[in-house]
């Protein structure tokens, strides 16, 4: 393949559930280890399937070395029998998702690590470490990391091989729980690799999802030195999505504060934001806080208390917010919720006890309730924000975004041991 500064997408061999050792492909897929709410969402997933991939990459153990040893040997037992096998020869995945009309299309791949990639968050390095440990021990990239670039649009370099393989025949057609219909091709012709190859040479890429698995990949390839395709940690798994072609989904993520009461939370605010009680559901709630203009955030204990703070004392953010950033950053709802609130006026350190991170508002008011504490709910970031902010090279709070849809895990794994 042609050498150059640009991305590198390298085929990979797949592998696969056996259709005929599972009950159903949708029974075995899981959405992203860090969208799983746990416990719950791991125990649901565990009883959908004895082979779901959430024992891979969720595995459940008193302690982080127990839990990595015994994904390592989950892996190899369902490999010799069976369960999970390799495609018979190196390829890039067409991988499709598709639901009420939104069609998103990409390539699935393994990444150089050292090409134009831009991260737009900060990570928790608990979680970079726990999850290096996992690949380490099981020698595997369980799960796609979702990387957008801006290509040639229909028809054109990589966008026009995804179009001709989804004419053809998919390996796997699954639809799973949250409506998406999932399909998978292979992409094993020389001239179509030479093609995604010299479109890629000329992208860069923005992390949409997975900006600790990326900083995971980084660190497992300092770890592994070495370049070229004889050091499979050069390159990490990843799916690849033209964003001309298919604009990507910017959700927020939201917060729980477990340890931090509602009362508590309110009382320790003083005069820094204006307090208001909105009335529910949780539907009618976030609207309200989506009409809101300036930084906002919508609290709630439960189903049937939400509070909504907006504009925020001037004087002590401008007190509080670091001012070597731009403007636009200063003024993130994650940035003042971090800088100002978290740190500032309730003191909660950024740790995994202390804040957990939700995809779903209703799992966050939920989990909220269930432990005495206050759910912070957010707005989504503009994704040309995002794609300014990553380009000027300044980094948003951890947990600004959620891009998607995100791709299902356990449709293709990839194990490096193959590859050396």
């Amino acid at each position: 393949m042609t050498s150059t500064d640009g991305l590198r997408l390298h085929p990979f061999r797949g592998l696969r559930y056996a259709p005929d050792r599972v009950s159903s492909l949708t029974a075995v897929t899981s959405p992203p280890y860090d969208v799983v709410v746990r416990p719950d969402g791991v125990r649901h997933l565990e009883t959908a399937d004895p082979y779901n991939i959430v024992r891979l990459i969720l595995p459940q153990a008193p302690d982080p070395a127990t839990r990595h040893r015994q994904a390592a040997d989950t892996l190899h037992r369902w490999r010799a029998e069976g369960v999970l096998t390799p495609d018979d020869r190196p390829a890039l995945y067409v991988y499709e998702q598709s639901k009420d009309g939104l069609l998103q299309r990409g390539l699935i791949g393994a990444l150089e690590l050292d090409g134009p990639v831009l991260p737009h968050e900060d990570v928790i390095p608990e979680v970079v470490e726990d999850r290096a440990a996992l690949m380490h021990a099981a020698h595997a990239n369980f799960e796609p990391l979702l990387l957008s670039y801006v290509g040639q649009g229909a028809g054109n370099g990589a966008t026009g091989v995804i179009e001709r393989a989804v004419l053809t025949t998919p390996l796997l057609a699954t639809t799973t729980e949250d409506g998406f219909a999932h399909r998978l091709w292979a992409v094993t012709d020389p001239a179509d690799l030479t093609a995604v190859d010299e479109d890629l040479a000329l992208r860069h890429a923005l992390i949409a999802d997975g900006h600790h698995r990326w900083a995971t990949y980084q660190r497992l390839r300092e770890e592994h030195p070495g370049d070229g395709a004889a050091n499979p940690w050069a390159t990490g798994l990843v799916l690849l999505v033209d964003s001309a072609r298919h604009p990507l989904q910017v959700r927020a993520i939201h917060r729980v504060l477990p340890h931090l009461p509602l009362d508590d939370a309110l009382s320790r605010l003083g005069d820094a934001f204006r307090v208001r009680p909105v009335d529910g559901p949780l539907d009618t709630a976030l609207a309200a806080l989506d009409e809101t203009t300036g930084s906002a955030f919508l609290l709630a204990s439960g189903p049937e208390r939400f509070c909504l703070l907006d504009r925020p004392d001037p004087q002590l953010l401008d007190e509080t917010i670091r001012r070597d950033r731009p403007t636009v950053w200063r003024e993130l709802d994650a940035t003042v919720l971090h800088s100002f609130l978290l740190d500032e006026v309730w003191r909660i350190r950024d740790h995994p006890s202390e804040i957990s991170y939700l995809h779903s508002a209703g799992d966050a008011v939920e989990q909220a309730a269930k432990h005495g504490g206050t759910a912070v709910l957010m707005r989504p970031v503009l994704e040309q924000t995002v794609r300014q902010l990553a380009l000027a090279g300044v980094t948003m709070p951890r947990k600004s975004t959620s891009f998607g849809p995100k791709p299902a895990t356990g449709l293709v794994l990839r194990v490096l041991d193959d590859e050396v």
